[in-house]
């Protein structure tokens, strides 16, 4: 069997990191024989050089003819270009885009290279995902798509796209997988020093700074419960200190927060609870009960439902090694 063709499609703003996984995660594969299982080439419009935005310029071997005779098509992330700032493609680009899904090929996305298949209209109707930070964008631009930014990887079969950076690798060992198996997957990533496997979603990655307190309002009460997170609170305590009934209350709340109390008091839990695991020896049951879930069950389970990781998992990944 020949090996799979990999067309990575470069375009001016690429990231190099982005630009570089394809080749060499599906460069490394390998059958038991130590056969290659993909080939890996590079184009352009063109075949024109692109900027990336490590400073450097790619000059790829091929324009965008190669596309016509590619298994799989990769679109790394970009940081400028139409796609990003407007939310459209060049024609041409689009046009090749096309008609290469059209005949069958398979066609991924690493982090804001979403938004080329976006605006290529290869996404309409269906799930994909992109780096977090540009999901509000993403859906701005293209409100059709069925935005999921919680995960690392998005496979809708013949489209499959990632969130940012590091989860191209998530996405390209998982094609392996699905391609090849896990042992093959699996002696990929031990060759590439990466986990085969991460467990949960870019939701554990993504930042969410405390709310800005306000002198008005509910800002003085929400300042108070977060002094008392570990403690047990009742949505008549918290309108009773903000000196409002508790239907005035969780209205001003909500249009302050744009959540309910007791879904405020949840996320603001479940970040102490981070915070505990990131920056403390606590064991489980200490930083459940410190931040106010009672119980390690009730915090595991929080844990999994929001970010997609137990405690102990979420620890091993973010606890700073000591010395």
């Amino acid at each position: 069997m020949r090996p799979h063709r990999v067309v990575v499609l470069a375009l001016d703003g690429v990231v190099g990191l982005d630009l570089g996984t394809p080749a060499q995660v599906f460069g490394t594969a390998r059958n038991a024989d130590g056969e290659s299982l993909y080939t890996i080439t590079t184009c352009s419009v063109g075949g024109r050089p692109v900027r990336s935005t490590a400073g450097f310029q790619v000059l790829p071997d091929h324009g965008l003819e190669i596309l016509a005779g590619a298994d799989t098509i990769v679109l790394p992330g970009i940081h400028d270009g139409a796609p990003l700032t407007v939310g459209t493609v060049d024609p041409e680009i689009r046009a090749a885009l096309r008609a290469a899904h059209e005949r069958g090929a398979r066609i991924m996305s690493i982090c804001t290279g979403a938004f080329v298949l976006a605006a290529a209209g290869l996404l309409d109707g269906r799930p994909a995902t992109t780096h977090w930070a540009y999901a509000a964008r993403f859906r701005r631009f293209h409100p059709s798509v069925r935005l999921d930014p919680a995960v690392l990887f998005v496979d809708d079969g013949d489209l499959l796209t990632s969130a940012g950076v590091a989860a191209g690798l998530d996405l390209c060992l998982h094609v392996i997988r699905t391609d090849h198996g896990s042992g093959v997957a699996n002696r990929t990533a031990r060759r590439c020093v990466v986990p085969s496997w991460r467990d949960g979603g870019q939701a554990q990655y993504i930042e969410r700074p405390l709310p800005e307190l306000t002198a008005t309002g509910t800002g003085r009460t929400r300042e108070w419960i977060q002094a008392r997170l570990h403690e047990p609170l009742t949505l008549a305590q918290m309108a009773g200190h903000a000196s409002m009934s508790v239907r005035t209350f969780t209205r001003r709340f909500r249009e302050e927060t744009g959540l309910s109390p007791a879904q405020w008091l949840l996320r603001q839990r479940t970040e102490q609870a981070r915070i505990l695991l990131e920056s403390t020896d606590l064991g489980v049951d200490q930083v459940a009960r410190r931040s106010g879930f009672g119980t390690a069950a009730a915090l595991r389970q929080q844990l999994h439902q929001r970010i997609g990781v137990p405690p102990s998992t979420y620890r091993r990944t973010f606890r700073a090694p000591s010395g």
